[in-house]
């Protein structure tokens, strides 16, 4: 997945379009983001011993990832990849690391 937890994102189609947020966690297998205050929904629940006034909770559910876009410094921007060489006085390391399509610029 190109989004990860932590980025800022904007959702681009849907109900929310236009509202930005933090991603609190990433569903890569379903391709899904849980976005912090988008997509509130509500939830009936009984008492339990957990819950014991039971009710109306409210909490976050997950939105595919084709409908949001991280948001960079110019603004919502498409996530490439590229690798990148580190050289050392021993060693060459190659990273694979995030970068943004409008800017150019490294986002990891």
């Amino acid at each position: 997945m190109k989004i990860k937890k932590g980025d800022k994102v904007r959702v681009m189609a849907g109900e929310f379009k236009g509202k930005e947020g933090n991603v609190m966690k990433t569903f890569p297998k379903s391709n899904r983001v849980l976005i912090e205050g988008i997509n509130v929904i509500k939830k009936h629940a009984k008492p339990t011993q957990a819950n014991p006034d039971g009710g109306i909770l409210e909490y976050e559910a997950p939105i595919h990832a084709s409908n949001v876009m991280l948001v960079d410094k110019e603004g919502a921007t498409r996530v490439g990849y590229k690798t990148v060489t580190e050289t050392s006085k021993k060693k060459t390391l190659t990273k694979k690391v995030r970068v943004s399509k409008k800017t150019g610029e490294v986002l990891d």
